[in-house]
C-alpha cells in the first residue's frame, strides 16, 4: 500500500491560513459558511497567480450548486488538534509534495514528519511554482509527474528490498 496524504494532518506551528479567531465556531458549529469569494480565496491567499483564473469559479459554480456551507472537521483539526497523524505508525511507501507556497504547513514540520516516517521507501518534493491546491494549479503537471513517478517506481532489486516488503 501507498500513502499520499495531505500535509493538514501533520502541521504544527502557526500557519497563516489557520483561522483560530474562529476556534470557537469550529468547535460548536458542524458546518461554515462559504461563498465564491471564498473559493477563490484558496487560489490567491498564498501566492497569487498561480492558477488559471477560471479555476475558483468553476470551482465556485460546481460546490455551491449543492449549498453555502462546508464542514468544519478540517479547519478544527487545522486550530486545535494538529497533528492528528503519528508519522511514526505509517508502514508504507510515502509521497510528501511541498508547493513552494503554502501557508498551510511550515516547511520545517513537513521535513520532520518525513524524518519520522519509519519505511525508507518515502521521498519528498519540493515543488517550484506551486501554491497549496497543486492539482489545480498552472503548473499541475509537475505535480502530476512526481505522482506519477512516485506511483510506477520500479521495485528494488537487492537484498535490503526483503526488508522493506517485512515493514
Amino acid at each position: 500500500m501507498t500513502k499520499i496524504w495531505s500535509q493538514e494532518y501533520w502541521a504544527k506551528k502557526d500557519g497563516p491560513t489557520l483561522i483560530k479567531e474562529n476556534l470557537e465556531h469550529f468547535r460548536t458549529h458542524n458546518r461554515r459558511p462559504v461563498d465564491r469569494a471564498s473559493f477563490h480565496s484558496i487560489f490567491t491567499r498564498d501566492k497569487p497567480g498561480l492558477s488559471d483564473p477560471a479555476v475558483p469559479d468553476a470551482l465556485a459554480d460546481a460546490e455551491l450548486a449543492f449549498g453555502d456551507t462546508v464542514p468544519t472537521g478540517t479547519y478544527l483539526d487545522m486550530c486545535a488538534n494538529l497533528p492528528v497523524v503519528d508519522p511514526r505508525k505509517i508502514q508504507c511507501p510515502v509521497l510528501i509534495v511541498r508547493g513552494e507556497h503554502d501557508g498551510i504547513a511550515a516547511e520545517q514540520d513537513l521535513i520532520e514528519c518525513f524524518t519520522l516516517l519509519p519505511h525508507k521507501d518515502k521521498q519528498f518534493v519540493f515543488l517550484p511554482g506551486q501554491a497549496h491546491v497543486c492539482p489545480l494549479g498552472i503548473n499541475r503537471h509537475r505535480f502530476f509527474h512526481v505522482i506519477h513517478a512516485f506511483l510506477t517506481m520500479p521495485p528494488r532489486k537487492d537484498a535490503g528490498a526483503d526488508e522493506e516488503e517485512e515493514h
